[in-house]
């Protein structure tokens, strides 16, 4: 019976299972999303969710405890870098499992496994992209030069075309 076991021992050892977590969570820091099985993404969202927590204080303990954890220093340093602050104001639930379908091979159930801040078509909190304003000024001087010079044209021509007919009922 399996009374009171929760995890997930994924049919390894505990430390190719430790090593295997370590690895996979050093990949979901630096891609930010990755492909594996459902089974091994609820795994690893545990496996992972107290580092992200740790890493949200900057301390000297803080890394050298996520640095147990990683065993990777460019992980560490991106987590603490670009992902930390990211995630400050969020309390939890930093990863998002999405099931993808079936691997062809075995038919294994396929996830992935993203990091919720950093995709920017399911985050609905994500600030749009101001677009950039054209100055009417610079599409809108050639427009208006030649505008000025036809009116120019046109106040020539009446004068002159006033002018001829005085000069036809005059003779």
């Amino acid at each position: 019976m399996r009374h009171g076991k929760k995890i997930n021992h994924l049919g390894r050892t505990a430390p190719h299972r430790k090593a295997m977590l370590s690895n996979m969570a050093c990949s979901l820091i630096e891609h930010k999303r990755i492909n594996t099985t459902v089974a091994k993404a609820k795994a690893l969202r545990v496996y992972v969710e107290p580092i992200l927590t740790k890493a949200k204080e900057d301390t000297t303990h803080n890394r050298r405890t996520v640095f147990s954890y990683l065993q990777s220093k460019e992980a560490v340093t991106e987590l603490f870098r670009t992902v930390a602050p990211k995630i400050a104001e969020r309390n939890g639930g930093y990863t998002r499992i999405i099931k993808t379908g079936f691997r062809a091979g075995d038919s294994a159930d396929m996830a992935l496994i993203e990091l919720v801040d950093f995709n920017d078509i399911y985050n609905p909190n994500a600030e749009e992209k101001k677009t950039t304003r054209r100055s009417r000024r610079s599409t809108a001087a050639p427009k208006a030069a030649a505008t000025v010079e036809a009116t120019e044209a046109k106040v020539e021509e009446t004068p002159a075309a006033e002018t001829a007919t005085e000069e036809k009922t005059e003779e």
